[in-house]
């Protein structure tokens, strides 16, 4: 493996841990609504889990109401009970074949712990980063070791690999701190 390899490889792999992170914090409950927010919830059908998506059309009614239209009729009952046994302290409510779930207001306390949740979500990113740094940087430690590249080049591939640490720990803050803003907003 070249050193170009090593850090085209580590900056994938930071990109990934971005992406992961898009998706751990669009979870994280807001103020508003967001279809998003069920996809951990799962349902039993025809005796496996599925995830709620994959059983019904999960769709915004307004701002704070969630509406899941399940495909079929016998299932309402069933994602009923899942979204009520969520831990995430939603009550659905029943209207025909149509299940509406409203968001209710957050406390000031809730939201508190929302942010909290965004920041370790932000800092498990963070160390992820970190690690695929130091991955990297002891993988061209092995390439100098084995004579495949001067002492030189490994200086320079670790100032370039840091930079590009840098760039994405960066990243990580923003994300963090839009998803802060999002959470605190009333």
């Amino acid at each position: 493996m070249t050193i170009a390899e090593i850090k085209k490889n580590a900056e994938t792999k930071m990109g990934q841990s971005i992406e992961a992170l898009k998706n751990n914090l669009s979870r994280i409950r807001t103020g508003r609504a967001s279809p998003q927010l069920l996809d951990v919830i799962h349902v039993e059908y025809y005796g496996s889990m599925v995830p709620l998506s994959q059983v019904a059309n999960l769709s915004l009614l307004d701002a704070r109401t969630i509406s899941v239209q399940p495909w079929e009729k016998n299932m309402s009952a069933k994602i009923e009970k899942a979204i009520r046994e969520s831990d995430l302290g939603l009550n659905p409510a029943s209207m025909g074949d149509l299940i509406r779930v409203p968001m209710p207001p957050m406390s000031e306390e809730r939201r508190k712990e929302m942010t909290k949740l965004a920041r370790n979500e932000g800092e498990a990113s963070k160390v992820a980063v970190r690690n695929l740094r130091r991955d990297a940087n002891e993988a061209v430690k092995r390439l100098v070791k084995d004579k495949e590249a001067s002492e030189d080049d490994q200086k320079r591939s670790e100032a370039d690999i840091q930079k590009l640490t840098d760039k994405f720990i960066a990243e990580i803050d923003v994300l963090v701190s839009e998803k802060e803003k999002d959470i605190l907003a009333v």
